[in-house]
């Protein structure tokens, strides 16, 4: 439970700006949806999570299956190194990160989070290949 949203929401920006990414167009679309953001006054002392508000909603049932299948894929990735490991579960929550994204093409009728979910897959779908095309460097 967040008792105090309003930090979190000034803080935001700050944050994401912190892990800037050089460019990346889904780290800028977060950015600036967090900046927008900071306007939105939260009327309630505490501000809905994964430990506590309503789960059931359409909004969170809508992704429930793309989110059960990544977790699921991120359980079940492995690697006999630490880096094989590394990729094989970072693809699955990359995949994961196209399948929400597509559950908001599809049903969002916002453009900006339509423009970020386009950028979320363009981004994720060329990292997924990059850590596809990957190879454990060979041993002196």
């Amino acid at each position: 439970m967040i008792r105090h949203p309003l930090i979190v929401l000034a803080a935001l920006p700050l944050l994401l700006a912190a892990c800037d990414g050089g460019g990346d167009p889904v780290q800028q679309a977060m950015r600036e949806t967090a900046t927008a953001n900071q306007a939105t006054t939260v009327t309630s002392g505490e501000v809905s999570g994964p430990h506590g508000g309503d789960h059931g909603t359409t909004g969170n049932q809508a992704f429930a299956a793309s989110e059960a299948e990544m977790h699921r894929l991120m359980a079940a990735a492995s690697g006999e190194t630490v880096d094989q490991a590394y990729i094989a579960k970072m693809i699955a929550h990359h995949q994961g990160a196209v399948a929400m994204a597509e559950v908001a093409l599809r049903d969002s009728r916002d453009s900006e989070v339509r423009r970020m979910a386009q950028a979320v897959i363009d981004a994720q779908t060329r990292e997924i290949a990059e850590m596809q095309a990957w190879r454990p460097a060979a041993a002196p």
